[in-house]
């Protein structure tokens, strides 16, 4: 009598036996996040190389009951693409759906598989002289499925918009094994409800998103980047402000960096140097398409009021690459100082001076020594809000106190009317957070929306709901 093959075994056969993944020691890379914070265990990792495959592993799984973890570049901070410790999950891999399948310059649009790597679509978009503008510090390993399941953000939202507003359509392979084509390069289209937004964010918790269009922009011909010392965020905000006004979308980044958050990174990072004399916070700001002499000159001004104590103003793109080092490096730098409490919030950017002022007098009086690590995109009022402690070794004990330390951080940035994941997503991390501090509408809402598109509960379980 032949025995029923087991879901690796049919797996197998969809994808071919090379692309599924059951050896313990191959299967550790990818049940393990980035920071080395979920560890989860899976009976087999399937790597499926277009979206019909994709479609048959999602039936396939769901006919076996067995829940699906959608993975990209597995470089989420919120333990978003982790399985639980079950072991009864596939992870399904995105990696070998890489291929951008159209460009459209007339359009403005670029069509890419889920498992692009983010700095393949620059590239790809930079070959036809355009722009796709989301960036960020792990654009070198994430992959644009991953962004549009947690919405990335990065340097350049300022102008750009989020990742959200870069997209205009997606495919999909729903719960069920269908697949939804939705790959439409419009910018206007009423014809119901905008079903991609349902996927954007949803971080594979709704169906796995296996290609989408994407704007492109006029490749900017000239970029001019600034490091700035200023005395405090508040300073900081009204520098944001002003250059706004005299330079509106020519300003497309502008980061907020305490120095705390340089001393690691000169610290830890190999061949990165200071460059200015120190302050207690910088702005490193980008302005595209303007005029060198009216940056110079606005600049100046700042100089001579003392807004800004000291500035460098890169002479070349070697120079402004290493600036940006220095703020790209920050999470690398503290991640060799051990684990520490991450936080990605947002405020209202009139709000960023109130809430750093708040928490850290509220941390420091509990937690006497703490070390916060703040920066962040204070253009849209992103700041990442990192709390440690000085002695790596004393970390591992001060990761016990994260519920603590979370209200006093999600509660200060609930009574500005602030946001407790402006861009990493929810994953394991925050989800039981999300209870405090969404309403019970929002939440029966949310649970109505993932009940109908997967009433089985398999995919990515245990991720936001």
């Amino acid at each position: 009598m032949t025995s029923t093959p087991s879901l690796s075994e049919r797996l197998a056969g969809i994808v071919g036996a090379t692309h599924v993944l059951t050896d313990p020691a191959e299967l550790a890379p990818f049940l393990t996040d980035w920071r080395g914070r979920y560890h989860g265990a899976a009976q087999c990792l399937v790597r499926p190389a277009n979206t019909v495959e994709v479609a048959a592993v999602v039936k396939a799984c769901a006919a076996a009951g067995a829940p699906i973890v959608p993975q990209g570049g597995n470089t989420s901070h919120c333990g978003a693409a982790t399985p639980d410790g079950e072991g009864r999950a596939v992870v399904l891999s995105l990696s070998r759906l890489n291929r951008v399948r159209a460009v459209d310059a007339q359009n403005n649009t670029i069509t890419v598989e889920a498992g692009c790597i983010l700095e393949a679509v620059q590239d790809a978009a930079l070959a036809v002289d355009r722009l796709f503008p989301l960036s960020l510090a792990a654009e070198g390993s994430c992959q644009i499925g991953g962004n549009l399941s947690t919405n990335a953000g990065g340097v350049q939202v300022l102008r750009y918009g989020n990742t959200r507003e870069l997209t205009l359509g997606l495919e999909v392979v729903l719960p069920n094994g269908e697949i939804w084509n939705g790959l439409r390069g419009l910018r206007k289209d009423n014809t119901g409800y905008d079903l991609k937004q349902l996927f954007i964010g949803a971080e594979g918790t709704l169906g796995v998103i296996t290609a989408a269009v994407l704007k492109m922009f006029p490749l900017p011909k000239t970029q001019i980047t600034c490091w700035l010392n200023v005395v405090s965020p508040a300073v900081a905000v009204e520098l944001l402000n002003a250059a706004k006004a005299t330079f509106d979308a020519q300003l497309t980044a502008c980061e907020l960096i305490s120095e705390t958050s340089l001393s690691l990174v000169l610290k830890n990072i190999p061949e990165c140097t200071r460059p200015t004399a120190a302050s207690p916070w910088y702005l490193l700001a980008e302005f595209s398409e303007a005029d060198p002499a009216a940056v110079e000159n606005w600049l100046a001004t700042r100089l001579e009021r003392g807004e800004v104590a000291d500035a460098v103003v890169a002479q070349s793109e070697t120079q402004a690459r290493k600036l940006w080092a220095l703020r790209e490096s920050i999470s690398e730098a503290q991640k060799v100082e051990g684990v520490s409490i991450k936080h990605d919030i947002s405020v209202p950017v009139s709000g960023i001076p109130d809430f750093l002022e708040r928490a850290d007098a509220a941390l420091k009086k509990v937690y006497p020594g703490i070390r916060v690590v703040a920066f962040g995109h204070v253009g849209d009022g992103n700041l990442h809000y990192n709390l440690s402690k000085p002695n790596a070794q004393d970390n591992t004990a001060f990761i016990a106190s994260q519920p603590a330390v979370n209200r006093i951080v999600h509660d200060t940035v609930d009574a500005l009317g602030g946001s407790i994941s402006a861009e990493h997503g929810i994953g394991q991390l925050k989800r039981e957070e999300l209870l405090r501090y969404k309403s019970p509408v929002e939440m029966a809402l949310m649970h109505s929306v993932k009940q109908a598109l997967d009433p089985g509960g398999l995919m990515n379980p245990g991720k936001i709901l």
